[in-house]
């Protein structure tokens, strides 16, 4: 198990090395759920997430056993980042293997902060089997989660909280491999024992919660999920022990809830974080954790490394949840004015045109008529039936097939 003495000695070997995070309050969250809820934005780290904690720690307190041919890690972009600028600080040599569907721009991302990296394998797993090959080779690997003292750094983040809000009642905190979560409640717990410590996946890989089930650390069938970070089909040996002794719960949210809670911190709290890291705020958007009126609650915001076109979708699904976006298709006699009519009855909703697609070819058209495919910005579910009863009531016929809400 984790001490609470290896945490401390964390937290002091991190201090001036790391950004201690703010603690801020929330207050949009804190009306959805009818309580105080604050957010430990990891996202704000250098490397944009809470792994370079875990990283640093391991690496100095290593540094004399580490040879010449320096570190290799597995990751898919935050411990190879954390790993990289660590190792680069401390004068190491680092090598990253990363599985072939990384994106560029944590590919780059990892060689800017001066890791070396190489493409192999279609998982996690693969990337950790190669590592590890490497590692006997000379190098010294450092597990994204399961070791001691990556645990430990982590931990510092309970440490930090306590310090902040002292009567904390609940930290929610995302779930992947099981470190971030084994540390903050190994902390947390040595501070105050009664302290809820509740744990978040994302629904397509339920790692910890098979294992609970289980009773031992089980392999699982992932699917793809936005929460890319956190899509681990194992957790650790160690971290499973821990959370079997000191975590409450672990609950988990679909995908589309994820999007909104993306969404809705970017939107109501101005913070960008990744699928992983909100998927605390999607518990609370799902009902998956509740808080009773007057409890304190920090919600975990692990990361922030999101890839642009990877946003953009997921805001686009975020909106289009919450009836902010609509979708839909009508045909048009193919004469002057058709279409700038059909947009005066829009513009009389209140709704914005955000794209049109003009088809005057297609197949099941006729040569006098035209097909308009339309994207328009509206307020919320309510609007959307405004719309529609407007576009009716002016003689329009949405094609259903088309009206994509």
């Amino acid at each position: 198990m984790i001490s609470p003495a290896q945490i401390q000695k964390a937290a002091e070997v991190l201090r001036g090395r790391i950004i201690r995070t703010p603690l801020i309050q929330s207050p949009a969250l804190g009306r959805l759920a009818g309580a105080d809820v604050r957010l430990k934005l990891e996202n704000l780290q250098e490397t944009g997430s809470f792994k370079i904690r875990g990283a640093t720690f391991k690496i100095l307190s290593e540094r004399d056993r580490i040879g010449i041919e320096g570190i290799v890690a597995a990751s898919a972009g935050n411990h190879a980042q954390g790993v990289a600028l660590a190792a680069g600080r401390a004068g190491i040599r680092s090598l990253i293997v990363m599985p072939l569907w990384s994106s560029i721009s944590k590919q780059e991302a990892t060689r800017g902060y001066g890791g070396e990296v190489i493409l192999a394998g279609h998982n996690i797993a693969d990337c950790i089997v190669r590592a590890k090959k490497l590692a006997k080779a000379g190098m010294t690997f450092i597990h994204p989660f399961d070791d001691p003292l990556i645990i430990a750094g982590q931990g510092t983040i309970g440490l930090e909280i306590l310090e902040d809000l002292p009567d904390a009642d609940i930290i929610i905190v995302p779930v992947g491999g099981g470190g971030l979560i084994s540390g903050i409640a190994s902390a947390a717990r040595a501070i105050r024992p009664d302290i809820r410590i509740i744990g978040v996946q994302a629904s397509a890989c339920p790692s910890a919660v098979e294992a609970l089930d289980a009773g031992r650390s089980v392999i699982v069938d992932a699917k793809r999920s936005i929460a890319d970070g956190i899509a681990v089909k194992q957790i650790g040996g160690i971290p499973f022990k821990v959370i079997r002794e000191k975590v409450d719960e672990i609950v988990t949210v679909d995908e589309d809830t994820i999007a909104e809670a993306v969404l809705m911190l970017l939107e109501s709290n101005k913070i960008l974080a990744e699928g992983a890291g909100a998927v605390p705020v999607a518990a609370l958007l799902s009902g998956a954790v509740r808080i009773l009126p007057g409890q304190k609650a920090v919600l975990v915001i692990s990361g922030g490394n999101m890839d642009t076109p990877l946003l953009d979708r997921v805001l686009r699904k975020g909106l289009t949840g919450h009836g902010r976006i609509m979708h839909f298709s009508i045909c048009l006699d193919d004469v002057p004015g058709a279409l700038a009519s059909l947009l005066t009855v829009i513009a009389g909703t209140g709704a914005n045109v955000l794209q049109i697609y003009h088809n005057r070819g297609g197949a099941a058209l006729t040569i006098y008529q035209s097909q308009v495919e339309l994207e328009i910005e509206t307020r919320n579910f309510e609007h959307i039936t405004q719309v529609l009863h407007a576009l009716e009531q002016s003689g329009y016929k949405v094609d259903p097939e088309k009206n994509r809400i």
